[in-house]
């Protein structure tokens, strides 16, 4: 395939920034760069299809550095609590969807924060709306989740005795759940989906992001079930959307033992679909005071805690790093961040490996020095900072200071890119621009007006959310509309550049390309 796009505002990379008028595609790659007529000449030896771009925006297409496709996928088939802003809304919301559906019930997205009552939901409130087939609404973190009484006794966490089981003072089960238990539980709902109707979802979910201009996922916390559906998806030639997966690393690590036995390293798999490493889930969440801080809670009387142990995580690390894969950890709290990089230094060349930190919601001064020094990768989550308007109550106002500091870790040079977390946060890129660049100061935030100079630049931004999330990637080929490089490209509503940094979240993708070839039109 050849083919021209020429008379366009085309950005080839934001850093440094770098525009020309037209680019040619041979063979899904940029094969040269110029003028439109230069390009003209060119196209016409080559014989090569030609579109008139007519002064439009181009820009490399987004690369969401982490995330989770299939979650994204049955939340876009399941109730919306977005936004809720007390218990009998939800109740409401979820009577209106149970109405003419059969079979298990899912809802995402509450937060208790907003609701007037107060207070977190029960399974008492769900019983009172569905009590005669199991119901999950799970927390807008996603380390959190609601279940009836019919749920609780379908996945036998009403027996379990946790702490990750929330009981009342007489000791009965809440129906909230945290972090293991909320685990099972999602396990237990999502074999209650059909293979083919999974496969849908993957489908729906990919079609969805190229729809936002994402053409490149990091595919976080994948399962066996998910990586077979998306294999089977790719070599039947329907899977239009690139996805890196890092993989769960299995209970008793059966799927890392099997990635060893294989020989399976980073980067294994065609253009559309690779595995690339193992991601472990070190702690949980700020809205869940799950996340493991170096000291309690300033609106509770916890610390958090891990997930997992320092020990079992270095002999994970070590055999992924000798694998040659790539490790992810989620360290949202700052003591969280001191044992991932106490594992990282103990494993010697994290930079040659690659090896990542997801979130670093607190990172504290020192705590970004190290990982420099270590070359550790980042991905973070800007749109964290307008969901988590609370978090100064959650931490105070000192350790607030550490928190998503995003300019920070600009400045020390630490490679990093951008994601959402999504479902957690909107898939849409433009919504992650904004809060990057304005940082809650139009939502008047106090966290804005505390760490307003952790605020990103617009190219920084861009530049995160294109090379940047290739880097953290580990994909070469990605990122910048370079000569060379796949041609991975949008096609936008308005120039970023020429609007107010208000407006940013107005900006539409008209158009996206993937390897030169167009897989949506607005």
């Amino acid at each position: 395939m050849k083919h021209a796009f020429i008379n366009g505002n085309v950005y080839v990379s934001f850093r440094p920034v770098r525009r020309v008028e037209a680019f040619l595609v041979v063979d899904g790659k940029v094969a040269m760069l110029g003028s439109t007529e230069d390009i003209l000449r060119t196209a016409g030896v080559l014989g090569a299809g030609v579109t008139d771009l007519g002064g439009r925006t181009v820009l490399p297409a987004f690369i969401d550095s982490h995330m989770h496709l299939d979650e994204l996928g049955e939340y876009l088939n399941m109730l919306d609590l977005r936004g809720v802003r007390s218990i009998g809304e939800l109740k409401e919301k979820l009577r209106e969807f149970a109405e003419g559906r059969r079979g298990w019930l899912r809802g995402h997205g509450w937060d208790q924060e907003l609701f007037e009552e107060k207070r977190w939901p029960t399974r008492w409130d769900l019983d009172e709306v569905v009590s005669d087939r199991p119901v999950m609404l799970s927390r807008v973190c996603l380390h959190a989740a609601v279940l009836n009484t019919k749920a609780l006794e379908e996945t036998g966490l009403i027996d379990w005795d946790s702490e990750d089981v929330i009981r009342d003072e007489s000791g009965e089960p809440t129906g909230i759940v945290k972090e293991e238990a909320f685990s099972v539980a999602v396990r237990k709902f999502d074999e209650m989906i059909g293979e083919e109707e999974y496969a849908e979802y993957l489908l729906q979910v990919a079609d969805y992001a190229l729809s936002k201009g994402v053409t490149t996922v990091g595919f976080v916390s994948v399962g066996e079930r998910a990586l077979r559906a998306l294999s089977r998806l790719e070599a039947e030639g329907k899977l239009r959307l690139r996805v890196r997966a890092y993989l769960n690393p299995g209970e008793e690590l059966e799927v890392l033992e099997s990635l060893e036995r294989l020989g399976i390293r980073r980067g294994f798999g065609g253009g559309m679909l690779r595995i690339n490493g193992v991601k472990v889930l070190a702690d949980g969440s700020l809205g869940a005071r799950t996340a493991w801080l170096s000291g309690p809670y300033s609106d509770a009387d916890t610390s958090g805690h891990p997930n997992v142990g320092e020990e079992w995580l270095e002999a994970v690390a070590k055999r992924v790093h000798n694998a040659g894969l790539q490790m992810a950890v989620h360290a949202i709290g700052d003591a969280t961040m001191d044992m991932v990089l106490d594992v990282y230094e103990s494993l010697g060349d994290v930079e040659r490996a690659g090896h990542r930190i997801e979130h670093a919601s607190i990172m504290r001064p020192d705590q970004i020095e190290r990982a420099k020094r270590l070359g550790v990768r980042l991905s973070v989550q800007p749109h964290f900072v307008l969901t988590d308007w609370w978090v100064i109550e959650r931490v105070g106002e000192e350790r607030a200071k550490w928190v998503y500091p995003f300019k920070s870790i600009a400045k020390a040079g630490i490679p990093f890119g951008l994601g959402t977390d999504s479902p957690v946060e909107p898939l849409d890129p433009w919504e992650t621009v904004y809060a990057a660049v304005t940082r809650g100061k139009y939502e008047n935030l106090p966290l804005a007006a505390l760490t307003g100079d952790e605020a990103l630049g617009l190219e920084e931004t861009l530049h995160a959310y294109t090379a940047g999330s290739a880097q953290v990637l580990m994909d070469e080929e990605l990122g910048t509309l370079e000569e060379g490089k796949l041609a991975d490209f949008i096609v936008v509503s308005t120039d970023p550049f020429e609007v107010d940094e208000k407006e940013l979240r107005r900006i539409r993708v008209l158009e996206t390309y993937v390897g030169g070839e167009r897989v949506f039109k607005a």
